[in-house]
Formats: C-alpha cells, structure tokens, sequence
C-alpha cells in the first residue's frame, strides 16, 4: 500500500442522500465514494483500489437551491430512444457551492498486482500535470472538480490543512457501494437484477472485460468531521472494516 494525496474544489458539488427518492439534497460534505470517483477520473487500472483514508474539508462551503430539469425515467440503449419534451421533469436540488477536500488514500494492489511503485509515479505525475481518464466531478457530473497534488507540499503549510476548530456531526454517511457477481442472486431477485462489467488483469497485455450478473449493495457509517477531518465517529480514520468487506465481496 501506498499513499497518494490531493486537493480538490469547485464552484459546485452535490453528494446525494440516497434516502432521498425523488429530490436531490447533498451530505455537508464529500463521501468516501465520491472521492475514490476522483481518484479514478484521475488514474484508473483493474489491478488497483483506491482506499479513502481521511477526507479534510478545506473549505465547507454553503447550500445553495436549484431548480434544474431532468429526465423522468431512466434512459436505456435498449429501449426507444426519450424525446425530452416528452418526459422532463422539474426537480430541486439542494446544493454546495465553492468547497474544497483534501483527499488522502492508499492504494491497494490486486487481480495479482506486485508493483506499487508504478500506479504511485504515475498518478503523481498525471495529478501534477493536470491530466485524466475523465474530467472528475463533485457528486454530479456537470459539476467539475478542479484538483492539485498534495504528495510533497510541507505538513505545517496551513494552506492544505483543515481547520482544526471545525466539528460537527454528520450522522449516517454513505460509504462505498459493492458490486457482487451471484448469478443464483440474480436470478432469485428480479427487483435487485444488476448486470455490470468485470475488470480483471491477465497479464500486461490482456486485460479481461467481463459482463457478469449479481447486484449492488451500500454500506453506511457514522461519520463526523474532527478537527476538519472526515472520519468515523469516535475514530481518527475512515473505516477499514467496511473497506475489507467490500474487497472481500468484490473477488
């Protein structure tokens, strides 16, 4: 394992409560799962995992309401194609407006992977000159994260610190959302049917792209901000069982 370490901001962001059904409204702050999102738009390989550490909230930021218009139903290459006059819907979103992350994670070797040094350099590099896989986003994709690498900056300079004297409690935070090849579950559970695409390293040249049947679940936390840092409760860091649950489900 390995660290790696980066600022991130933005103009807007939401993180949507999934108790939430039909209305968006953000957590105060990131999730764990939006922030390894962040790190994939970055730098992504199937022989890694990114395992979110701690999240320190730079800047809080504040809730602002929008009205925006969405699709009503979901869009699927299978079906016929929506026309949007047809199926819009109004919807409000209750927002954040110019935060800011620090995000510290390892990453995490597997589908046989020995070489650490590699995957650290090279997100090093991409991070510090700006490049990615795709355009990472906070919450929402229309809403663009900006990032910076943190890996050689001094610990003391206050500027990539979290304010110390913020604390408050989040409650119950989504996590992270496994996704869990069982055929026989699929075919028992029509309501909870998921197919999605397997990535898996052979060898350096032959990387295995798999569609196989199963489902999703998510995994929640008590999670509080502590001394400007997101951690669970009563904790200095994220939660690492959850973490090994989720690998464990995912092999």
């Amino acid at each position: 394992m390995s660290i790696v370490d980066i600022k991130v901001w933005g103009e807007y962001a939401c993180f949507t409560r999934p108790e939430f059904k039909v209305e968006r409204v953000s957590y105060p702050v990131i999730t764990p799962s939006a922030a390894r999102g962040i790190l994939e738009a970055i730098y992504w390989k199937p022989q890694i995992y990114y395992h979110i550490r701690r999240i320190g909230i730079l800047r809080e930021g504040s809730q602002w309401s929008l009205l925006r218009n969405e699709l009503s139903s979901r869009q699927s290459t299978r079906g016929k194609p929506k026309t949007i006059d047809e199926d819009r819907q109004q919807r409000t979103s209750l927002i954040l407006t110019n935060v800011a992350y620090r995000i510290q994670a390892w990453i995490v070797l597997r589908n046989g992977e020995t070489n650490i040094g590699k995957h650290l350099d090279t997100f090093r590099r991409r991070a510090e000159s700006g490049q990615y896989f795709h355009k990472p986003y906070l919450g929402c994709r229309e809403f663009a994260a900006c990032f910076e690498w943190l890996g050689d900056k001094s610990k003391d300079d206050k500027k990539y610190l979290p304010d110390e004297n913020l604390n408050r409690d989040i409650g119950t935070m989504l996590y992270d959302t496994a996704y869990i090849k069982d055929e026989n579950y699929f075919k028992k559970h029509p309501e909870d049917q998921l197919e999605f695409i397997r990535h898996e390293k052979t060898n350096e040249d032959e990387p295995k792209h798999t569609e196989v049947k199963g489902y999703a679940k998510r995994f929640f936390f008590n999670a509080e901000v502590k001394n400007g840092w997101l951690v669970e409760k009563d904790k200095d860091s994220l939660p690492v069982s959850i973490h090994n649950e989720i690998m464990n489900l995912e092999v």
